[in-house]
This record gives structure tokens, C-alpha cells and sequence, in this order.
């Protein structure tokens, strides 16, 4: 998938190594041109690892898959996951699982842990950040989140919502650095370390 987007074509090739649309969606606001690749990366827990852990891995992992497919490029990798009393939420897949993903977070507060990663493919160097964003869910009715699920069909988000859509309105509060972390692409981080890399995406 190419960018169909007028954008400044960066020194260096970027590659978004993701096949969500809302990543791609999120990466566009820069004003770059980049290309996108699916990494064929197994995303399953290692025994014992920690959330903030695993995504980090993960990302990493995805930047590097995607650094393989471009040679010479800087690669994007980055993943998330929704952590709730301690425990990880992964993603629904059907509408009863999101029912009861969003009944356990009413009234409560969700941790959504975003790592990003940037490989470069000239040196083999990658960075990664981890954004931590909380997103505190108002009481919510059974109908309310019955209505909710069966309107957004949330079944491939961590969390079971689409903040970017009708989900805004389960919340009481967000907090956070950076609301682009909880749609998946922390686009202040990303903007710091392509800096890193010589590409200010305010330059000329």
C-alpha cells in the first residue's frame, strides 16, 4: 500500500511496517512519504513477561521485520496492549468477549501501554520508547454497551473501543502525553526520534 497523499519525500525511505489502517491514517499527519509492509512477527506472550515488556519486544521486532523487507530504510514498528487490575486485555475478536471486556472496565481505569520503535537500516541501530496512556471508562450500562458493540464492531481493538469514533463517548477522562499513543502510533515520539535520524518533519 502507497501513499496516496501529497508529502515531502524524506532523505532517507520510511517504512511503516503495519498493516492498520489506523496507523497508517495517524502516520499521514506528518506529512511524509512512506511505504507500508506487513511483518510477520508472532506476537504471543513470553511465560512471565510483563506487559510494558512485551510490547516493546514486539515493536522492536516489527521494525526490524519491516527493516529486512527495505534494506537501508527507517523502519516503524509499534504495538499495544490494554492492561486492566494488572492483567492484559487482549483483543475481543467477538462482540460477547468485547461486551464483557467493556463491562469489567465501566466505572475503572484502563492502561494502555504503546511502544514505538524506529530500526534504521543503514547502521542496524533501533530505538524504542514505551507511552503509557490511562484511560479512565464512566459507569456504563449493559444496554449502553450492548448499543456500543454492536454499533462499532470494536472486535480487533485492545480494549474493545475505537476512541477515534463513537468509543470517545465510554470515557470520563483521558490522560496522557499524547492521545495518537492510545490509537496506536505516538506520533510526538516518532516525530523525536526522526529527528534522531536527521528528518524534521517541519523542514523545507
Amino acid at each position: 500500500m502507497s501513499p496516496t497523499f501529497s508529502a515531502i519525500k524524506p532523505a532517507i525511505p520510511l517504512v511503516l511496517a503495519s498493516t492498520s489502517v489506523s496507523r497508517y491514517a495517524l502516520l499521514q499527519k506528518l506529512g511524509l512519504e512512506f511505504t507500508t509492509c506487513a511483518p510477520d512477527v508472532d506476537e504471543t506472550p513470553m511465560p512471565g513477561e510483563s506487559a510494558q515488556s512485551l510490547v516493546k519486544r514486539l515493536a522492536v521486532s516489527k521494525a526490524k521485520a519491516g527493516g529486512a523487507s527495505f534494506p537501508g530504510a527507517l523502519s516503524i514498528g509499534s504495538d499495544q496492549v490494554a492492561v486492566i487490575d494488572g492483567q492484559i486485555m487482549g483483543k475481543p475478536l467477538t462482540e460477547e468477549k468485547a461486551r464483557q471486556q467493556l463491562a469489567r472496565a465501566a466505572g475503572k481505569s484502563v492502561t494502555f501501554y504503546t511502544a514505538l520503535a524506529l530500526h534504521d537500516g543503514r547502521c542496524g541501530d533501533t530505538e524504542v520508547i514505551l507511552v503509557p496512556f490511562t484511560v479512565h471508562f464512566r459507569q456504563l450500562t449493559t444496554q449502553q454497551i450492548a448499543n456500543y458493540v454492536a454499533r462499532e464492531q470494536p472486535l480487533y481493538c485492545a480494549g474493545s473501543f475505537m476512541c477515534e469514533g463513537l468509543g470517545i463517548a465510554l470515557f470520563s477522562r483521558l490522560e496522557g502525553d499524547d492521545p495518537n499513543a492510545l490509537i496506536g502510533l505516538p506520533l510526538i515520539a516518532l516525530t523525536r526520534l526522526l529527528a534522531n535520524k536527521g528528518i524534521d518533519v517541519l523542514g523545507a
